[in-house]
Formats: C-alpha cells, sequence, structure tokens
C-alpha cells in the first residue's frame, strides 16, 4: 500500500518576527547599559585608561647641587647643555642635509646620523651633552640653509618645491665641569655620562648633589614614540644642594704644585700634604700627586685620594703623640733627662736609631730633636701598655676621622690592648700601625691645639638652591691630653727646627715653627717585606699661637730619604703662603734655647 506523501508545514511568521525583535532589543540593552557605564557611572577611570594608553613618562633630571671652596670658587659645576633629538616623520625627507649639519658639528658620524634621522618611530635621540653655542652654531646654519631654500622654491611650481629642513629638537642635558681644571680633582671627584658620580665626593654625595628628578607624561605615538611639541604635563624636579668645602683653592693649587715638584724630585711614587686651621679642624688643603684633569677622559687609578685612602707605618712623627701622652701621665717632662745607648734590646731584639752613636746624655727635647728610636722607647716603657693604647685611640688612631669620604681607610692598629713589649715599643717610635695623612695631621692638630682634638672638617656648609646655607655638623671636639703637656711637646718639637735639630728647612723667618719629622719602612706587596719607605714631616706655626697644621708625606722615594730635607722645605713654603694669605703676623718671640743635651 503506498503511503500518502508528506506535507511541509508552513512558518510561524509572528513567532519569527517577536524572536528576532527580542534577540535585538537584548543586544541594544547591552549596548545601552555599556555606555551608562562608560559615560555616567565611571568615566574618568576609562578616560584615565585610554590617556594612559596614549601618553608615556619622561624623567626630568634635576639639577645637580656644585661643589665649591670655601670662598665660593666653583670646583665642580653644572653647565647648560641640550640632548637634540629629532621626529623621523619630519627629516626622513631632508636627511642627507640634515646629516651634513649636523656631522660636522658634532661628536657623530654622517653614517649614524643618517640612520636615526630616517628610523621608523617619531622621537630619536641624535647626541648628548652639546653645548648651548654649538647649538646656537647648528640652528644658525639651519635658518641660512632654510633662507636659501625658500628662495629658490619662489621660482619652482608647488609640485617641484623642496621641503624645508625641519624636524630637529632639543632637551635638557647638563654636562659637568671643572673650571679650575686639576684643584682638588682627587677630592672632587668625577660624574659619569649618566649624571650620577663615580668618585670622590661626587660619589660619596651623590644622593645631596643630585637632588629629586621630576618627569613629564607626553603623547606617544603607537609605537611608543614622544610625539614632539603634543600635549604634556610636567612634575618639576627639585634641584640638588650644594656642597661648600672647607678648602682653599688659592692654597690648595699652590701645595698640589708643590708636592708635584718633590715627588718627581726625589723619584717618588706618590706624595700628599694637608694643612688644618688649628682652631676649627678645618682642613684647607688635601693635595695629592699623582692628580688628573677631570675634564678629560680619566683612568681609574689616578681617581685615589690618597692623603685618606692610602695608610701606611707613619714614623717618627708618631713620637710627637707618644711624648704628649706621656707628658700628660706626668711620667716625663722638659727636664727629663736620658742615658740613650746605641743599641737597645726588647724581647730579645735589637733596636737601633736611624745614625750610630755611642751612649748620649739627651733631654727629652733632645729625643725628639734627633728623633731617637731608642730614646722613645725607654721613655715609653714607664706607662702601661693598656693606657699607651687608651691615648692612641683618644687621638684617632684605628678609626674613621669622620669626614666620610668615600674610600677612606681606618688604618691599623695591633688588636687588643694587651701588647707585647716589642709591639708597644714599635708603636711607640711609628712602626706596627698605619694611618693616613689626615690622620696623622688631626693627632698632630691635637698638640698644636693646647690638647682639643678637633675632629677633621672638609665639608663646611650645605648650600640650598636657594642661596640659603646650612652648616655641617661634625662631631664634638675632645680633650685628649692637657694644656700643660701639648705645650711641653710643643717646646720640644721647636727644637727639631732650631740648631742641631733634623729639620732646619723647615724654619720659616720671622716665625716659631715646631715640627716633627719621619721615616718610615714599607712593605712591598711584591716580596711581603720591608724595602719600601715613607718620608713625612709635620708641624705648625707660629709654635706661641699655633694657626695652621701642616703635613707632608712622600711614598717611596728613591732619590734619597729623610723627612727632613724632603719633607721640610714643602711644609716651608705651604705653611709660609698660608701664613701671608691669612695675614698671620709673626709674634715676635724669640724661639727659646732649648737645651737637647746634659
Amino acid at each position: 500500500m503506498k503511503k500518502p506523501p508528506r506535507l511541509l508545514k508552513l512558518g510561524r511568521p509572528a513567532l519569527r518576527l517577536r524572536v528576532t525583535f527580542g534577540v535585538m532589543a537584548l543586544v541594544l540593552s547591552l549596548f545601552a547599559g555599556r555606555l551608562i557605564v562608560l559615560q555616567g557611572v565611571d568615566p574618568d577611570r576609562y578616560a584615565l585608561a585610554a590617556t594612559k594608553e596614549n601618553t608615556k613618562p619622561f624623567v626630568l633630571h634635576a639639577s645637580r647641587g656644585s661643589i665649591l671652596d670655601r670662598n665660593g670658587v666653583p670646583l665642580s659645576v653644572s653647565e647648560d647643555a641640550v640632548a637634540i633629538t629629532a621626529d623621523p616623520t619630519q627629516t626622513g625627507k631632508v636627511a642627507s642635509q640634515l646629516a651634513g649639519v649636523l656631522a660636522s658639528r658634532l661628536s657623530v658620524d654622517y653614517a649614524t646620523l643618517m640612520k636615526k634621522l630616517t628610523a621608523k618611530g617619531r622621537y630619536v635621540i641624535l647626541a648628548n651633552k652639546v653645548s648651548p653655542q654649538t647649538w646656537n652654531q647648528i640652528t644658525a646654519e639651519l635658518k641660512e640653509r632654510n633662507k636659501a631654500l625658500k628662495e629658490q622654491n619662489k621660482a619652482l611650481p608647488e609640485e617641484q618645491k623642496k621641503p624645508l629642513l625641519a624636524g630637529l629638537y632639543t632637551e635638557a642635558d647638563p654636562v659637568r665641569s671643572h673650571p679650575n681644571g686639576t684643584i682638588a680633582a682627587n677630592v672632587v671627584g668625577i660624574v659619569g655620562a649618566e649624571g650620577k658620580g663615580l668618585a670622590g665626593l661626587e660619589y660619596g654625595l651623590n644622593d645631596k648633589l643630585s637632588g629629586q628628578d621630576g618627569k613629564a607624561m607626553y603623547e606617544v605615538d603607537a609605537r611608543g614614540n614622544k610625539i614632539p611639541n603634543a600635549d604634556h604635563t610636567v612634575e618639576e624636579p627639585k634641584p640638588g644642594v650644594s656642597a661648600q668645602l672647607t678648602l682653599d683653592a688659592d692654597l690648595q693649587w699652590f701645595a698640589e704644585r708643590r708636592i708635584e715638584q718633590a715627588v718627581k724630585q726625589y723619584k717618588a711614587s706618590s706624595g700628599s700634604v694637608v694643612t688644618v686651621d688649628v682652631k676649627t679642624g678645618e682642613i684647607l688643603v688635601m693635595a695629592n700627586y699623582p692628580s688628573f684633569d677631570p675634564n678629560k677622559p680619566v683612568k681609574t687609578a689616578a681617581l685615589k685620594n690618597r692623603a685618606l685612602e692610602q695608610v701606611y707605618e707613619p714614623g717618627s712623627v708618631q713620637k710627637v703623640v707618644t711624648m704628649a701622652a706621656l707628658a700628660d701621665a706626668g711620667l716625663i717632662s722638659l727636664d727629663t733627662k736620658l742615658q740613650v745607648p746605641g743599641v737597645y734590646t726588647v724581647q730579645r731584639r735589637s733596636i737601633k736609631d736611624a745614625f750610630d752613636h755611642g751612649v748620649l746624655n739627651l733631654t727629652m727635647a733632645g729625643v725628639i730633636a734627633k728623633s731617637s728610636n731608642v730614646g722613645t722607647i725607654m721613655a715609653a716603657q714607664q706607662m702601661p701598655v693598656g693606657d699607651f693604647v687608651h691615648y692612641l685611640k683618644k687621638f684617632g688612631f684605628g678609626e674613621p676621622t669622620g669626614i666620610g669620604f668615600p674610600g677612606e681607610s681606618r688604618g691599623l692598629m695591633p688588636p687588643g690592648d694587651e701588647w707585647s713589649e716589642l709591639t708597644r715599643s714599635n708603636v711607640a717610635f711609628g712602626q706596627g700601625l698605619s694611618a693616613n695623612a689626615v690622620q696623622m695631621a688631626a693627632a698632630v692638630n691635637a698638640v698644636a691645639n693646647g690638647g682639643v682634638y678637633m675632629p677633621p672638617k672638609l665639608i663646611k656648609d650645605w648650600v640650598g638652591a636657594d642661596g640659603n646655607a646650612t652648616p655641617n655638623q661634625t662631631a664634638a671636639p675632645r680633650r685628649v691630653v692637657s694644656e700643660s703637656a701639648a705645650k711641653q711637646v710643643t717646646t720640644m718639637m721647636e727644637a727639631v727646627t732650631g740648631k742641631g735639630g733634623t729639620a732646619p728647612l723647615a724654619a720659616i723667618a720671622g716665625y716659631r715653627v715646631a715640627g716633627k719629622t719621619g721615616t718610615a719602612q714599607e712593605v712591598d706587596s711584591a716580596c711581603g717585606c720591608y724595602r719600601k719607605w715613607a718620608t713625612s714631616f709635620a708641624g705648625f706655626a707660629p709654635a706661641d699661637n699655633p694657626r695652621f697644621v701642616t703635613y707632608v708625606v712622600l711614598q717611596d722615594p728613591t732619590n734619597g730619604r729623610g723627612g727632613g730635607f724632603q719633607g721640610g722645605p714643602v711644609f716651608r713654603d705651604v705653611m709660609s703662603y698660608a701664613l701671608q694669605k691669612y695675614a698671620v703676623p709673626p709674634t715676635g718671640a724669640k724661639q727659646p734655647v732649648i737645651p737637647i743635651t746634659w
């Protein structure tokens, strides 16, 4: 039986229409709801998100504080300079002409400039640290060329006119400069290409000098490149603080020239000079040789500030501290007499003076004047070792000076206070401990200052961008020996520069001068043995009313050896310059006649 054919049911148009309208209404309601959220409920958040996608932050570097001498003479300053930038969308068609102009005035080659001027994006840096004078020359030449192009274009139809040279811009990009060249270069240090201190005070004070960077939000293109002249917002940077040092640039310059002469004359490896204001502890001179010109490329080895970073055994200048401690304890006086043999045995070790002699009848002034190691040991043996160590610590040995200079060495002292008799004997005349030049100058300064130790000071004031100065705070002074003990040692030291002393070349006409020579063995790292030397001289003037202390040290002189004839003349010249510049008159008192023998 054949089945009847299936009949197709017709659709229901009304239902389909209702479903279609329902779906459309739902979609439209979703769009409407989203629109209400975007424009009515939280428009700011979405506007900010859109802005962030089209903007990018750029750092605005704060102007770096200056480093000045005590009189405001600039030692390191930031000078105006610019970074030259370009918008390649504007420079692409005229890249060859622009590259020709720029290459002739910048230290960037033509090929590199062409690559940048035709790059993708809207922002490239062509050159950094360009002086305003150079940029003015570039803009002047571009104006002249554009003027000529305009004249040419007048005669050409519109489609043949040549594009003008455009698309170059500038940003502030200061450069660090040292107007006085080598003066205090080892102290001041240098700044790297990124504007951060790399050595010296530039490194140690970087946070204060740098200030606080600001930022600018610029519109950027799809590639994230800044769009020149587009809308932007700026958070202004806060300039750094300037450091006014205690150094005197004039005196520093003279001392640097003088120590350079001495290093070359005596074929030493290096030398340093430190001059201190007795009453304040302010360092007027911290001179080193070798040095460098911070305005030129510098080798790392030349950056060292030897006056604070290099330590050595101080030799006989240490006897000043030993005698001050003994006098303060009442164990010696100017009337003390010693019979000093040519050789003295301590714990089975024979110790001699630098010169051969039999038994000498020396006063304590004579022990200092003749720089007798044996006499110093004999006097020092009266003091308990623990007491002696305590005095050394009060004079600042084994501890940082407090200046806060990066890389400063604290020196070395034998550990503990239970030294052997041999250790105490060696330290008494300047072997067996090490110090830097500033530590030695500060220790001698305590004697010149009537027994009061003045913590050395290198930074005098902090100067804000508004010009207001804030004094730099240092540690409080401390008494280390009595005024009477300091005066007795001063009298002993005057015998050093007098007739029969070891440093008559340190005397200054018209002034009473107290001084002490030093010659110490140094360890040669090549062999681990004593075969190098450090020669030195420390002194102050006027001895009857001290104003300045000057300390001179030469490292490893190979053309002769002796603190009196090598360091003494440098001391005399630098001290004379300081006394004259600061108008310190002679007191008129005659140098006392001090018996050195009996």
